[in-house]
């Protein structure tokens, strides 16, 4: 029986892991959005799920606000609250959803930002060094030339890497699959990192010196140490992600095929991109035609 707080958490957890397939890193990042929550609400002196109410929750995103997260971060724990609350209902363990009147903070429209291609094959080409310079180049080729997610990029396996035909089987979100193509750069650096790893064989694709699969931090490092030796910052797996989506529509390709590549359940997701190559145009054209950067005169007085 779940009457407290603490295995209804944990019933919630094994139901996004094992029944929705949910990542590890999402599981965690639930599980720690969760406890604040709950030692929160043991502070408020509720210990039951039917003892939570609308204003216990606003209470905790006015606490955690105040205490100084940011409110993307308010907002993402308000997401997980809301995920726990609508299975609590579905399991009859609570009567109404307390979650289901809260609205999260406002949050500042942020596009999100990609780099000059020039700037991505320098970071490709110049960035890696060291004795994993084979591995981080195709780590990069793969990042960028085939737009994955950092935690998709180290789920890969070398049995899902098709060289012949230039395909990667990527898992994505909820486990969903799909292929995704890899361009002719991406494919010599993943030749070369095969041929110096004797193949690239079956197990994960990306390896770390004792052949265990990087994690998602390990690539995170191998991007901001590449961005750094050229001269780039604030650059991220995600950054990597961001310029392949811009880059591809700037080149051409539409909205339904970039929501595949993607992996992107909605297409809403997908036209983001559109704003930001908008802009990035205007940009471009408000700094290189003589007429558009400034007023002109016409004559008049």
């Amino acid at each position: 029986m779940i009457d407290n707080l603490s295995s209804a958490v944990d019933s919630f957890l094994d139901f996004m892991k094992f029944s929705k397939g949910r990542s590890d890193n999402t599981v965690v990042s639930y599980a720690v959005d969760l406890s604040q929550f709950v030692d929160y609400l043991l502070q408020q002196e509720r210990t039951s799920p039917r003892e939570i109410e609308s204003g216990n929750i606003r209470g905790f995103l006015r606490e955690i606000v105040g205490f100084g997260f940011a409110r993307t971060s308010a907002a993402r724990k308000l997401s997980a609250i809301k995920s726990w609350m609508a299975y609590l209902l579905e399991c009859g363990l609570i009567e109404k959803d307390p979650a289901a009147t809260v609205k999260g903070p406002k949050l500042p429209g942020r596009l999100p930002r990609a780099i000059a291609f020039e700037d991505v094959v320098r970071l490709i080409e110049e960035g890696p060094e060291g004795e994993s310079f084979l591995r981080d180049r195709a780590l990069l080729e793969i990042l960028y030339g085939c737009g994955l997610r950092v935690a998709e990029t180290v789920d890969i396996d070398g049995t899902d890497v098709d060289l012949d035909e230039r395909w990667i089987r990527v898992k994505g979100k909820g486990r969903k699959e799909r292929m995704v193509p890899m361009g002719r750069p991406a494919l010599a650096a993943l030749r070369a990192y095969g041929e110096a790893e004797g193949s690239l064989g079956e197990g994960p694709l990306f390896r770390g010196p004792e052949g265990t699969r990087l994690t998602v931090r390990t690539v995170h490092r191998v991007v901001t140490r590449a961005a750094r030796r050229v001269g780039l910052s604030g650059v991220t797996p995600h950054v990597l992600r961001h310029s392949y989506a811009t880059h591809m529509l700037e080149g051409g390709a539409s909205l339904r095929v970039l929501q595949e590549l993607l992996g992107h359940e909605s297409l809403v997701t997908t036209q983001r991109y559109l704003k930001i190559t908008a802009d990035q145009l205007l940009a471009s054209y408000s700094a290189a035609h003589p007429r558009a950067g400034r007023e002109e005169s016409d004559g008049t007085p």
